[in-house]
């Protein structure tokens, strides 16, 4: 049986790391190219504005600016400030400061703090864009514009690392709550297979220990003797077949051609012999096609119809207890069908039956079922399912095998 956490499971950790990292390498790359494209809108408004100015410096005649300034310059939402050519803030007063446009400032502030205040912006929005000119008649600087980036674009710069972080937290406890689970769920399953073991070991080692007391009492009788060691012997290969199933958990078993009847009938006898220990009343009986073979593997065929025996024992909960296994032939697949008058099973928990850890029982571990499943469906590449059932009416389980 492959171990969990090997190198399959290291080489999907790393394929998981690999396709977060070109994700947020995705979203950063689109993020930071949709902000380029924004800044150079913004600076094509801004050029828009010195045009503008450097048209009213250059025209002979008074020029009509109206729309532009209403329609272009108004709107920015992104701050700006025009100075002279010396990068100097006309300050004529505390409340008069001409020519900035969404730059907020204390104006409490002293003139020569106001003063610094705004060196200290233009060297910031100088850093993030090189201010536009504006020239008269080409050659003469008469203006500068420093802008810098409006909110939006701002934000749009944080947002991928934020969107990040918050991915990434999320990731991160969605892991350990994702091991926890599967750690948790490794552990029941150890506990169940233990306690499957112990489950499957117990039926031959009571019986054992019940020939072995009768053997005592029956030592001086030679032929008594002879059909105990017989019996002794079934339950010695019994627990020889369980060793084997358990071995071949997790390996590819061999499969041949067998004649299905046969294979059941060995389960079926075996029981037999050993109904009268369970204290129930239970006619078990096997009807249908005694020549139609399959592609099984006896060992892990025989361990699916004791399992849905003994199912089938703990749900008969009355004394006029039935089990009929009826074998199918079927044009290119063989059915087995097998049915129950025990206490059946509810409509909304047909599926749950078949999932490790579900059980009905006091004192199962809810594997039964799920290892028949395995088995069926991985192993023989058939199908076992519930054909019908209802509370109180019993349980038919069908199984589909294919032919040689």
């Amino acid at each position: 049986m492959k171990m969990a956490g090997g190198p399959a499971s290291l080489n999907f950790k790393i394929f998981l790391i690999f396709i977060a990292v070109v994700i947020a390498g995705g979203t950063l790359f689109y993020t930071q190219n949709l902000v380029q494209k924004l800044q150079e809108k913004e600076r094509q408004i801004v050029q828009l504005y010195a045009k503008g100015i450097e048209y009213v410096a250059n025209s002979q005649t008074d020029a009509d600016l109206t729309f532009l300034f209403d329609n272009i310059i108004k709107p920015m939402d992104f701050p700006l400030i025009l100075t002279d050519a010396d990068n100097k803030v006309s300050i004529t007063s505390k409340s008069d400061i001409k020519n900035i446009r969404n730059v907020n400032y204390d104006p409490t502030l002293s003139k020569a703090e106001l003063e610094n205040f705004f060196e200290s912006k233009l060297n910031e929005m100088d850093e993030l864009h090189p201010p536009i000119v504006v020239t008269y008649d080409d050659t003469v600087v008469i203006n500068k514009i420093h802008y810098g980036d409006s909110d939006l674009i701002q934000k749009l710069k944080f947002y991928p690392y934020l969107q990040i972080i918050i991915a990434s937290l999320f990731i991160i406890v969605g892991y350990l709550g994702f091991s926890n689970i599967k750690r948790s769920e490794q552990s029941n399953i150890w506990v169940g297979m233990a306690k499957e073991t112990a489950h499957q070991f117990g039926t031959p080692i009571s019986s054992l220990m019940g020939w072995l007391e009768i053997l005592k009492s029956n030592y001086k009788d030679p032929d008594k003797v002879l059909d105990i060691a017989e019996e002794i012997t079934d339950d010695v290969e019994k627990l020889n077949k369980i060793t084997y199933r358990f071995s071949k958990i997790g390996a590819t078993p061999e499969i041949k051609e067998k004649i299905v009847y046969d294979e059941i009938m060995k389960v079926v006898e075996y029981f037999h012999r050993r109904l009268p220990q369970t204290g129930k009343t239970v006619e078990l009986k096997v009807e249908g096609s005694k020549e139609v073979k399959a592609a099984i593997n006896s060992g892990l065929f025989e361990w699916v119809i004791e399992n849905l025996i003994k199912n089938s024992l703990d749900a008969i909960d009355h004394k006029d207890g039935k089990i009929k296994i009826e074998v199918l032939d079927l044009k290119n697949k063989v059915e087995v069908e097998f049915t129950d008058n025990g206490k059946g099973i509810d409509i909304k928990r047909r599926k749950d039956v078949f999932r490790p850890g579900y059980s009905t029982k006091r004192r199962g571990w809810g594997l039964g079922l799920s290892l028949s499943k395995r088995i069926i469906e991985v192993y023989h590449n058939g199908k076992i399912s519930v054909k019908n059932s209802a509370p109180g009416e019993g349980t038919t389980f069908k199984i589909i095998l294919n032919k040689s």
